[in-house]
């Protein structure tokens, strides 16, 4: 196994390894043959320190514990569990340099997450813990000075901090300008010099430490003259000059685990930064301003011959507020850092892309998730490319420029017809591409020069446009490109990040125009692309997914945390692709690390979407989230279909029917906690049919008050639905609508009925399935005079009660059990985005009632239900799928058109309330509205009226009048209003009266009346539907539904 770490003892006389094997071994330098192995770590062996006496060793290792060897019998002294666990040295938050003091060997110094722990020898007892503000992220390496006297840790932001053991003060402050991972320290023999070497292969010198009269100006050009050489200044990471920083007293929030973060966290005392010019245009104030201070110090040292005192804080002011955030580096989604030998360049929802950079190959490997689209490819990789995207139409490629060769944008359209499938551009000097992006039937690049060049994916230069600033990340998905860049500088940690999201089809336009990008605070941007159906994400650094949500002014709303769904702090999810329907964020765990290796093939892991809203474990909170959630994810179906793109009705409706049976149970919740108010709330997101199921649930709860106001909300709808259908220009099947039988004045007067029928002292409720969705007037006078009290005292036969759906005795969950429901569109003349396809030429659509759904009740009924209702009588209806022994009751939506026949016969069936009708007037109703339908008494006021206001309002239309004297209708007193009632009734009123007294038929002799009367009617069906088996919840569903 390879080695991890190797150290001499202070003598040079036994060198000591640790390695992957879970073994340390110490080796004598003179004779090979003399090892001794030290066995006990559960994990590979981070680091070792010899003790200065050469009696103890020091371990730690990936198993989270420190260990103390007796170097003699090779036995474990001490073992402290103080590290996280990982399974590999690669996984490691650090690797946990450790150091006994020098000479004496009296304290074991320990680096452990942000602090310097300190035991003695011997008794290994914790003496004190070194710790100070400007650590904020995990300490990496710790080293003695020769003295003994000092302490210097180095942590993986790149911070060097410096102690005076003796008395815990920190003397010296330093930051990496780049934020690179320290890694090794070294004190000097003899002066105060540390040198340091960060992760990426650069070497620095922190010199004059803790000398306090040497100014630092000069000590910055001490270290720029002297140590230029020592970098590659290709990777301009040499230092011009160290800078004092201010005190800053805020300390900054850390990032655990991130190695690779660009946070750069305000400190406090006295701070050194390594300043690096990226940019050869760009002067540094600063700088000028320590440059001329030098040269007047130079002229003044060379008189006196000494050094100036350090001026104070007081004498000199100082910027002590947040310090500025690195820019986030470009990247493309889907991609793992490009240093890596093995990398992916993309993994998207069409497939993957490799690239192998290594002694043996230079190459990049395509691989399709569907092998229709196209077979798996290799290409060499001569010109090494750095960026990659894949589309179903194109691969394509970039590299940046080197002195020789111009940056390039290559493209392998595979799916083109003809026979030359590729194309490259190359950029203008000193213009290298930073992102790329595929979308249909066109590519972009954004560049270093703040361009983004649009190409066809032919290889035709298209448009071109500026960026406000430095590209971060772009994606494409079919006519959409979204563009993230800088907007400008971030504080304290934050990136400032703006997004541009344009469609780039015939209608080009821009849909985002530079808006701030949300991000956690202190986080950057890993992941921006979109949902298969087309909605733009992207995620950030603490795993928060956000979504464009189309539906709120193209607002950013959070749809996952991804860190919930992880175990350990240091592990992490790298988002792959998400789906919106099923809803599904498709990602591959990865321990201990931000990205998958390429090998061995990662696996795919899905999580559910969760939107942060409060008191989830809550009924009501749960539902709320299921049913906003539900509704974001439904947006894109109104932006396709805007678009032009074809939809699934089936899928469309089984949304909207979902997100109604949530606010059906929210609902009947609020209900049952008697907020009234809240129901109107929820109401007001129903669709107009599930508000009459409402209504009903809130009359047979004996709340009179919210069914009226449900009403009004309902005759509101229903001229919301009117005055639509007129907007998309269906007048001449509205009309047709209105003449076959003014079904839309007779749903306006639904709530007015409502109202009369329940503002007796009836302690139940009617409900009444009539012709046409028509609600008798003489069942509204039965209502109001007839008890269900006495009714039931002059019942000669004993029933059991019908259990009561709504009584408060059920509970909500047993009310609201989900089941299959489909909710039929109620505007006539539109495309019903819910219509269930059939093989019959039929214009009426069934729909199953929600309450049909809720729950499982006894097929037993009350008297009253016996009475007029048995299984053979039963609504005339046309199912939706002809099947066998159907038991599933379905319910017109009201405004379908119907069309009158004579032949034609209605039946009147589930009267509750007239228990003392006789068959004999039952058949004579049946008579009479056989030949003429009982006209309301909104329909006679307005007949009376309708002179009137054509006169006021000349233009309006048959529907628009309807509207106008509904209006003027509700103005009336309710006594005005009763009278026409009255007049509606006409002279049948008195006739039921008498009739109620004779004696009431056996519920044998109704039965077989009612036979005879289903056999006409059943006639003229093209096919008899076998009879349903009638239950509560179809008599309920009757109430709300026309049965044609």
């Amino acid at each position: 196994m390879n080695a991890n770490h190797v150290i001499f003892n202070s003598d040079g006389t036994k060198i000591a390894a640790g390695s992957s094997d879970f073994m340390v071994k110490v080796v004598e330098v003179t004779d090979s043959s003399k090892q001794k192995t030290f066995r006990g770590h559960d994990a590979p062996v981070l680091s070792l320190s010899f003790d200065p006496r050469d009696v103890y060793l020091a371990s730690a290792s990936c198993d989270g514990s420190v260990r103390v060897w007796t170097i003699a019998d090779q036995t474990c002294t001490k073992s402290w569990p103080l590290l996280q666990k990982c399974n590999d040295v690669i996984n490691a938050k650090s690797i946990c340099r450790l150091g006994w003091q020098p000479g004496s060997g009296k304290l074991l110094a320990i680096p452990v997450d942000k602090v310097v722990k300190l035991y003695r020898r011997e008794t290994w007892d914790s003496q004190f813990d070194l710790s100070d503000t400007s650590i904020t992220q995990t300490l990496n390496v710790v080293a003695w000075s020769p003295c003994g006297q000092h302490l210097a840790a180095g942590s993986v932001d790149g911070s060097i901090v410096v102690w005076n053991v003796e008395t815990q003060e920190c003397i010296e402050r330093m930051k990496h300008e780049k934020n690179y991972s320290v890694c090794g320290l070294a004190w000097h023999p003899k002066y105060s010099q540390i040198a340091y070497t960060d992760t990426e292969g650069n070497l620095g010198l922190l010199e004059n430490i803790g000398d306090r009269k040497k100014p630092n100006d000069e000590v910055a050009s001490t270290v720029t003259k002297g140590y230029n050489d020592l970098f590659d200044g290709d990777d301009d990471d040499y230092l011009n000059g160290d800078m004092i920083e201010p005190q800053s007293s805020p300390k900054a929030g850390a990032n655990e685990d991130d190695a690779d973060d660009d946070d750069l966290m305000p400190t406090s005392g006295h701070l050194r930064r390594a300043i690096i010019d990226d940019d050869d245009n760009s002067l540094d104030i600063g700088m000028i301003k320590a440059n001329a201070n030098l040269q007047k110090e130079d002229d003044d040292n060379d008189q006196t011959g000494d050094f100036p005192a350090l001026p104070t804080p007081t004498q000199q002011p100082f910027y002590d507020g947040p310090l500025p955030t690195p820019k986030q580096k470009p990247f493309q989604s889907g991609s793992t850092p490009a240093h890596l030998m093995h990398r992916f360049m993309v993994w998207n929802s069409v497939g993957i892309i490799r690239c192998y950079n290594d002694e043996q190959d230079n190459a990049i490997d395509i691989e399709f998730h569907d092998t229709s689209v196209h077979h798996a490819t290799h290409l060499p990789n001569s010109l090494n490319h750095t960026m990659a995207d894949l589309s179903t139409e194109a691969i394509l490629l970039a590299c940046e420029s080197t002195e020789e060769l111009a940056s390039k944008l290559h493209c392998i359209h595979f799916s083109s017809w003809d026979a030359n499938k590729e194309w490259t551009v190359d950029m203008p000097k000193d213009e290298d591409i930073e992102a790329i992006c595929l979308g249909q039937g066109w590519a972009a690049c954004a560049t270093s020069a703040l361009l983004v060049r649009v190409f066809t994916v032919g290889g035709v230069q298209k448009e071109i446009f500026s960026l406000p600033g430095p590209v971060v990340s772009m994606a494409g998905h079919g006519e959409q490109l979204v563009v993230i860049y800088h907007r400008g500088t971030g504080f304290d940690g934050d990136q400032c990040l703006g997004v541009q999201l344009m469609e780039l089809g015939k209608k080009k336009k821009q849909i985002l125009h530079g808006d701030p990008l949300s991000l956690t605070r202190k986080s950057y941007l890993i992941w921006v692309g979109f949902s298969a159906e087309g909605t733009p994400c992207y995620v950030d650094s603490e795993g928060i997914v956000r979504m464009l949500n189309r539906g709120l002014g193209n607002t950013w709303i959070p749809v996952c945390n991804t860190r919930e769904h992880c175990k350990g702090k240091s592990d992490h999810y790298w988002v792959v692709g998400i789906h919106e329907k099923p809803q599904q964020l498709r990602c591959i765990p990865c321990k201990g690390a931000r990205f998958p290796p390429t090998l061995p093939r990662p696996a795919i892991a899905i999580l559910s979407f969760k939107l942060p809203y409060c008191q989830v474990t809550t009924e009501k909170g749960q539902m709320e989230e299921q049913y906003w959630r539900s509704v974001v994810f439904h947006n894109h179906v109104d932006y396709l279909s805007k678009n032009g793109y074809e939809l699934d009705e089936s899928a469309n409706s089984q949304s909207v029917k979902e997100q109604q049976e949530l606010l059906m149970k929210l609902f009947a919740l609020s209900c049952k906690l008697e907020r009234e108010f809240r129901c109107v709330e929820l109401a007001d997101l129903m669709t107009q049919n599930v508000v009459n199921l409402a209504i009903k649930y809130a009359s047979r709860s004996r709340r009179l008050n919210l069914a009226q106001r449900l009403g009004e909300m309902a005759v509101e709808k229903a001229s919301e639905l009117a005055t639509a259908a007129e907007d998309e220009e269906e007048e001449e099947d509205f009309r047709k609508h209105l003449s076959a039988g003014g079904d839309y004045g007779r749903y306006f007067m639904f709530a007015f009925i409502f109202a009369a029928k329940y503002s007796g002292n009836n302690s139940d409720v009617v409900v009444g399935s009539e012709e046409g969705g028509k609600i008798q007037d003489q069942e509204v006078e039965d209502a109001e005079e007839t008890d269900a009290c006495e009714e039931a005292e002059e019942t000669p036969e004993v029933h059991k009660q019908r259990p009561n759906p709504f009584s408060k005795g059920v509970t909500s969950a047993e009310v609201t059990t989900p089941k299959p429901v489909v909710i039929a569109s109620s505007s006539q003349g539109r495309v019903n985005p819910f219509k269930v396809s059939s093989n019959k030429k039929d214009p009426v659509v069934p729909s199953a009632s929600v309450l049909d759904t809720m729950s499982k009740y006894s097929k037993k009924t009350s008297l009253c239900s016996s009475r007029a209702v048995n299984k053979q009588n039963t609504p005339v209806i046309k199912p939706l799928i002809p099947k066998p022994k159907s038991k599933q009751a379905l319910a017109a939506s009201f405004f379908q058109a119907r069309t009158p026949n004579s032949s034609e016969k209605t039946v009147e069936d589930r009267q509750e309330k007239a228990g003392n009708e006789s068959h004999e007037v039952k058949v004579t109703a049946q008579e009479s509205t056989e030949n003429r339908r009982p006209k309301t008494g909104f329909q006679m006021w307005l007949e009376e009226n309708r002179a009137n206001i054509l006169t006021d309002n000349p233009d309006l239309n048959e529907a628009e009048v309807i509207k106008e004297g509904m209006s003027r209708f509700r103005m009336l007193s309710s006594e005005e209003r009763m009278v026409w009632t009255e007049k509606a009734k006409g002279g049948t009123v008195n006739d039921l009266a008498e009739d109620k007294k004779r004696k009431r038929p056996t519920a044998d002799e109704d039965e077989g009346k009612k036979n005879q009367e289903q056999k006409p009617e059943d006639s003229n069906l093209s096919k008899k539907p076998k009879p349903l088996d009638q239950s509560t919840n179809v008599r309920l569903s009757a109430f709300a539904f026309k049965q044609s």
